[in-house]
């Protein structure tokens, strides 16, 4: 009989400091798929489950899809939505439960509820609840994650994403699923250990386009190589999250035998991730600086690029800040973009015109003006109106379809302004050119993103720079209130760390 083995996603990364919550109307703004449907989605993408959907295939398995749920990164997950998506998981485990043989959970790591400060945790102790402790779960985390003890207590079997920008989300499915698949065969007696340092988060966030944090990835795939060690997974933590247990950490899914070397894996990648913790590779620019290099850019190798790296939407900031824009105006910068801006009431004003109109209307700021500045008040034309609907095809959103909602390119003063109702980083090319913006056309680009940008904008770019709007997800962490998060750690704490580190 071939192995039943029950799927499913639940994927948000919880931004504690932002306010309001994460609700089950955002899940359905963003993906919210039951069973089949999902897989029909995401299937043959560069997604986790595509990566199971290719090891089950490989395997001969039976697999039950429960659900794919997808919110862009933002405020803590409501109670109402956690247990609503939780219980459709829960719900197919029980029904299946006298026939399953394994379990594969796309999660992302990062998940904090507004009833306890683990989603991931408490998603995987009440799927153990109903389906005993033997029965094996993997589960694929984002490279972001932060891994506390109670989840690597509940799944034997986990790994993460190895690029940032993330671009191998498939074949980090397929090696979970193919880990799984052995699981059940009893080829392998997974568990898995976890080490960590009292950071906020590894000192570039994860990128592996830098050499120093490159490094560390490449190790942990060589480690892999060894036997009974299954996976190392190098999760740098996410700094926007303020929970007692956040931080960088490394796991590693190993066989039963091999324990001795993985703590040693482990804890050698921890130290170097302890090691490293001044060495940040972004040259960080006030909005003053990057408006200035914008209106003196002149490349033809291609556009100026600048990300917005404080107001990433991916990191659950607003995405409405105007202090890069307002810098922009200020100095006369002309002949570029700015995309987008997250601003549901300007949209919806701006939809009420027609293509061509001149409109002054306030724009951004209207969430909380003190983290990027408050709202503008411009007088543009109307260029293109849109239900924001477009299909990526790029390295990471290549054949996924999304939609940013009622949106409007807005032309101020030689800059289009791609404003938007649905929160949404910049991650593809089609995001602006579905739009009429076409990059190659532009002195210079402005996106909302801190580094999965990369991927598709930096090889049209002649040159890329990165911004602090002070915006929520400022780099400077020390104005984020901090009051969960274990004391001392770096870089809020410089002394008190134990000698052993």
């Amino acid at each position: 009989m071939p192995f039943h083995v029950l799927t499913a996603a639940f994927v948000h990364e919880s931004n504690t400091f932002k306010k309001g919550e994460t609700t089950l109307q955002d899940f359905r703004e963003g993906v919210l798929d039951i069973g089949q449907a999902a897989v029909e989605r995401f299937g043959d993408v560069n997604d986790e489950l595509a990566g199971f959907l290719d090891a089950g295939r490989e395997a001969g398995w039976r697999v039950t899809h429960a659900v794919s749920a997808h919110a862009t990164p933002g405020a803590r997950v409501s109670r109402e939505a956690f247990d609503h998506i939780a219980g459709i998981i829960c719900e197919a485990a029980r029904t299946h439960r006298a026939t399953l043989d394994g379990v594969a959970l796309s999660l992302h790591g990062s998940m904090v509820p507004t009833f306890c400060e683990d989603g991931e945790g408490e998603l995987l102790a009440r799927l153990r609840a109903i389906l005993g402790d033997a029965l094996p779960i993997a589960v694929t985390l984002d490279l972001h994650a932060m891994v506390t003890p109670a989840m690597v207590e509940q799944a034997q079997i986990f790994v993460s994403y190895k690029t940032y920008p993330h671009v191998d989300m498939r074949e980090t499915g397929r090696h979970a699923g193919r880990l799984l698949d052995a699981a059940m065969r009893g080829a392998v007696r997974p568990r898995t250990l976890r080490a960590h340092r009292p950071m906020l988060d590894e000192a570039n966030a994860g990128r592996t386009d830098v050499p120093q944090t490159a490094a560390l990835y490449t190790r942990a795939s060589a480690f892999e190589a060894e036997p009974g060690i299954l996976a190392v997974s190098i999760n740098a933590g996410f700094s926007e999250a303020d929970i007692e247990e956040m931080g960088p950490t490394v796991l590693v899914t190993h066989d039963e035998g091999a324990g001795p070397r993985a703590r040693e894996i482990a804890e050698d990648l921890a130290h170097a991730i302890w090691e490293g913790r001044g060495q940040t590779s972004n040259d960080f620019l006030s909005p003053s600086e990057a408006a200035a290099a914008a209106r003196d850019f002149d490349s033809p190798q291609g556009p100026l690029v600048i990300a917005d790296y404080a107001d990433n939407p991916g990191a659950g900031a607003y995405g409405d800040a105007t202090a890069l824009l307002a810098a922009l105006l200020k100095v006369g910068a002309a002949g570029g973009a700015f995309a987008p801006m997250i601003d549901p009431a300007a949209a919806a004003e701006l939809h009420g015109h027609a293509v061509g109109e001149t409109v002054t209307l306030a724009i951004g700021g209207k969430c909380d003006p003190a983290f990027g500045g408050g709202p503008l008040t411009l007088t543009g034309e109307i260029v293109h109106l849109s239900d924001g609907t477009y299909t990526g095809d790029g390295p990471i959103l290549g054949g996924i379809t999304h939609s940013f909602g009622r949106t409007a390119v807005f032309r101020v003063k030689g800059i289009d302004i791609l404003i938007v109702t649905l929160p949404g980083q910049m991650l593809d090319l089609q995001q602006v050119r579905t739009f009429g913006i076409e990059p190659s056309r532009l002195r210079f680009l402005v996106v909302k993103s801190m580094q999965h940008f990369r991927a598709a904008f930096e090889p049209v770019a002649g040159q890329v720079i990165v911004c602090d709007t002070g915006a929520l997800a400022t780099p400077q962490a020390h104005l984020r209130p901090y009051v969960r998060v274990r004391r001392p750690v770096w870089p809020l704490d410089r002394v008190g760390f134990p000698h052993e580190l």
